[in-house]
């Protein structure tokens, strides 16, 4: 049975002997953005390097045996605690270098100081990588490492490789769709009206009209109110809601207006 290795920037099956070498497939690996919502910014998830300064987005090899679909899941899987989770391909990456603020020596040093066990020349040489961006419930994630951090997108280090540029293409492409993804998974499971509009200004970078945006909302009938209410604000408590799974991938079939 193949062991699996776990460590703070790649997730990745090990052969377990000779003739199962070349079971991942070479230089190829899945990079994900991972979204999260909190404190009304948007945020993604970094992992620090062992023994160093350094930070990465979670990436992973392909097995021959996996999809990339797949491979994209268990490295989701390995980096958050939790599965079933929303993925979408936005981007294939195969720049000669890729290598944007620290070159291939540098990344190389790096990544062969930390552990030695789960380090192969993909780490450092991969030359195509497939980009995923996930969304999930930023109060459900556990990284399951001594260090991690989640990032507002204003706020993003440098990072390994061309990771930098996978955050920007991922943003890009979370704006494009916006109208058809489940993006209410980025809130928590009871939210206000306010932090669902303040989700969707955060991503497009722009304000709505309150008034109308909540109006807008509520004529696609799959927000339940709650009878509770946020507490511990200064002003008057705002309702809760909920969402109604069923109503709302059917409004996502035809497209959210904003």
């Amino acid at each position: 049975m193949r062991k699996i290795y776990t460590n703070h920037y790649i997730c990745f099956h090990q052969p377990r002997n000779m003739s199962d070498q070349n079971i991942n497939i070479p230089e190829v690996s899945v990079d994900c953005v991972i979204f999260g919502f909190h404190a009304t910014d948007l945020k993604v998830l970094l992992l620090k390097v062992d023994d160093s300064e350094y930070w990465s987005l979670p990436m992973g090899s392909v097995s021959r045996k996996e999809s990339l679909g797949m491979a994209a899941s268990r490295v989701l899987e390995e980096t958050t605690g939790i599965g079933n989770v929303f993925l979408q391909q936005f981007q294939t990456f195969g720049a000669v270098d890729r290598y944007k603020y620290y070159s291939k020596e540098q990344t190389k040093a790096v990544l062969e100081s930390s552990k030695k066990e789960a380090t192969e020349s993909l780490s450092y040489q991969s030359t195509i990588s497939i980009g995923y961006y996930a969304l999930v419930d930023f109060e459900k994630i556990a990284p399951p490492f001594k260090e991690y951090q989640w990032c507002a997108i204003s706020e993003i280090p440098n990072l390994l490789f061309d990771h930098n540029d996978f955050v920007d293409m991922a943003l890009v492409a979370l704006r494009k769709d916006l109208r058809y993804l489940p993006i209410a998974k980025l809130l928590p499971e009871k939210f206000t009206l306010r932090e669902m509009q303040k989700l969707y200004e955060t991503i497009l970078d722009r304000e709505f009209d309150r008034r109308n945006f909540h109006k807008l909302l509520m004529r696609y009938e799959f927000l339940i109110k709650l009878p509770e209410k946020r507490k511990g604000g200064a002003n008057k408590p705002p309702n809760l809601y909920k969402i109604d799974v069923e109503k709302y991938e059917t409004a996502l079939q035809d497209g959210i207006s904003y």
